[in-house]
């Protein structure tokens, strides 16, 4: 009989994507998806029950018959989100689950307005580890969506303008998390591992030309400092949002976002090149 999973965060971008690799491996009747707001989740096909991090009781009766758990790193304030993930963790000793996957992230650990952030999943991640059930953990790399969903906004300014410099960044997509966060919950090879997960690292200005390739547009990178992108985020997105993203962009520029890979280890394959992740792009983008 197959294993029975659970998805946590189901109805957000990154846990359907999980729900629907999952499903492709032990089929829908095993997987089950939890979410704060069950009706957002409906979609999936797939087995829906409550689970919202703030309730400890509700994720325990909703993780009975559950052999492994995938906890998709909540999106409160740091502080907030430890005893949050503490909840699942405990919830899921209690109902007798065997095994916990953890999303967890890179980022600088230190000096940076993302840093706390960082931190908090780092405190998560110990105590998956000590949760005392089977675990495996990936730190996911920058997903590359948001760049591509900001494509009108950087082909109205012609350039792409953050304080990155010429540093690397391992960017990943969410259908190939999905694919390896769905072999690290179904393979025991898994059990015991942390794992850096993302693509081939590039820089803003690869990022540029394969944005151009595809959309057939012309941008540039320009190189701004710290403070000037600071400046600009806080502008647009407030000051929490703003520094966190400036923060994000300080820590590739110090190198924090060029990690050794692990992804083929996690999926049993390559990541997908970026170079046909655009090419899938500028043929959706093409007329008819």
């Amino acid at each position: 009989m197959n294993q029975r999973i659970a998805v946590t965060a189901a109805s957000g971008q990154l846990g359907s994507e999980i729900v629907q690799a999952a499903i492709e491996i032990v089929g829908k009747e095993n997987v089950v998806g939890l979410a704060r707001t069950p009706s957002k989740a409906e979609s999936l096909g797939v087995e829906i029950r409550p689970g919202d991090y703030l309730s400890r009781e509700d994720l325990q009766h909703s993780l009975h018959g559950i052999e492994t758990v995938l906890l998709v790193s909540g999106m409160d304030a740091p502080e907030k989100r430890i005893e949050q993930h503490r909840n699942v963790i405990e919830a899921a000793k209690h109902a007798g689950v065997k095994k916990i996957v953890y999303t967890s992230i890179q980022g600088a650990e230190t000096g940076t307005a993302f840093s706390p952030v960082v931190q908090s999943n780092r405190q998560t991640e110990e105590d998956v580890r000590n949760s005392g059930l089977s675990w495996a953990i990936g730190r996911n790399g920058i997903y590359i969506e948001p760049d591509v969903e900001y494509i009108a906004t950087y082909i109205e300014r012609g350039e792409i303008a953050n304080c990155a410099g010429d540093e690397k960044c391992g960017y990943t997509t969410r259908p190939e998390l999905a694919y390896a966060y769905a072999k690290m919950m179904t393979e025991p090879q898994h059990d015991g591992q942390t794992y850096n997960l993302h693509g081939e690292a590039i820089t803003q200005q690869q990022l540029a030309d394969y944005m151009n390739g595809a959309f057939g547009t012309n941008l540039k990178y320009h190189s701004m400092s710290v403070e000037e992108y600071r400046e600009d985020r806080i502008a647009e997105l407030g000051e929490f949002l703003g520094s966190v993203i400036a923060g994000i962009y300080e820590g590739i520029r110090n190198g924090a976002a060029n990690n050794e890979s692990h992804f083929a280890k996690a999926a049993g394959r390559a990541h997908l090149s970026w170079a046909s992740h655009f090419d899938g792009l500028k043929e959706l983008s093409s007329p008819e």
